[in-house]
């Protein structure tokens, strides 16, 4: 299938000094950033107003010490990135009402090697049936354990802290951290951006009132990124899985936008990224704050959206709803052990029987 446009291939040769230099340059901005405020006239009520953006959970008190995986390989990180509609009212009017009150979520766990060479997403179905544990929800009340529990169900019965916990079980993986990004915050992030380009290789069609796309690239501004990643009718087969690589593809885009914006000379539209995105982020408390996210995305400036792998974790159909999928054995237990293990994903963790 031909392309609408035809993007410059990238070159293989080694890096120019000069473009390591850019490369280390953008991923400081946001440290530079917080230095800028501090230094400013008005840069501790900034720098307040930006701290004063992130929600936090801290994973140990809420979860137990105890009762969380050991990590096996020091150096690696594994980053758990939730997309919820839960957290802002804005959300049920981002797409015109056509949402009718359901969640969109998307659930991604980020394994960065140690070294911080290729890293790899792994996309876990809002509709895959596991086993939640019992948890303590924001307020503190006890949540009991439920077996077949829709995994998009738990956030809202638990919160993140119980999304976490119920991801280290069902993996044995130790989440580092955690990222909620809501929907209305995401669309402002997009829109700070100036939009994200995406590629399709497949047209979308606009079904039941969605967003209608020809194969080839599109500049998307905020509106229309909600709906791209919310889409399921009129793309592919219609599914929730095929919702999740139009998900995988906006991610890898958007984190390509974000690593190529040249804000380091232009404080001001910094300042608009930062605080678009804190408004729209709840972390684990190790990363709420801003010098703590920016110590954090100097550690990973080696990491590259172009090479990131992007999985979808193993699934069957479930025997009893089919509507519902279930983890697919022995794929998921390959998976695990190779994230955990900090090792390459094998080709055979990587066939999902729902696929197609």
């Amino acid at each position: 299938m031909t392309q609408a446009t035809d993007a410059p291939r990238r070159s293989r040769k080694a890096p120019s000094s000069k473009s390591r230099k850019k490369r280390v340059l953008a991923s400081i901005s946001l440290g530079l950033l917080v230095l800028l405020l501090i230094a400013g006239g008005t840069g501790w009520w900034a720098y307040n107003h930006l701290n004063g953006n992130i929600d936090s959970v801290d994973l140990d008190q809420a979860i137990g010490v105890d009762n969380r995986p050991k990590k096996v390989v020091a150096g690696a990180q594994n980053i758990l990135v939730l997309g919820s509609d839960s957290r802002a009212g804005a959300n049920g009017d981002l797409d015109q009402g056509d949402v009718s009150g359901a969640r969109s979520d998307t659930t991604m766990l980020v394994h960065v090697p140690e070294g911080r060479a290729k890293a790899t997403a792994v996309s876990i179905p809002r509709d895959t049936l596991v086993t939640r544990p019992e948890c303590k929800n924001e307020d503190g009340k006890t949540v009991p354990s439920q077996k077949r529990a829709m995994f998009n169900s738990i956030f809202p019965a638990a919160g993140a802290a119980c999304v976490v916990k119920t991801v280290e079980e069902m993996s044995g993986v130790r989440v580092d951290h955690f990222v909620v990004v809501d929907f209305a915050g995401f669309k402002g992030l997009v829109d700070a951006l100036g939009g994200v380009t995406v590629k399709l290789d497949k047209p979308m069609t606009g079904a039941k009132g969605g967003l209608k796309l020809d194969v080839g690239e599109h500049r998307l501004n905020g509106t229309d990124s909600l709906k791209f990643v919310r889409t399921r009718h009129g793309y592919g087969d219609g599914s929730d899985l095929g919702r999740i690589s139009l998900q995988q593809t906006f991610m890898m885009a958007m984190l390509k936008e974000i690593k190529n914006q040249d804000a380091l000379g232009n404080p001001a539209r910094l300042y608009k990224l930062a605080d678009a995105g804190t408004q729209s982020l709840t972390t684990d408390r190790e990363l709420a704050s801003l010098t703590a996210l920016a110590d954090f995305a100097k550690s990973m400036k080696d990491v590259d959206p172009d090479t990131m792998e992007t999985i979808m974790l193993p699934v069957a159909y479930d025997k009893v709803d089919p509507n519902r999928v279930v983890p697919a054995e022995p794929q998921v237990t390959q998976l695990w052990e190779a994230l955990r293990n900090d090792q390459k994903v094998p080709a055979s963790a990587k066939n999902s029987p729902a696929k197609g």
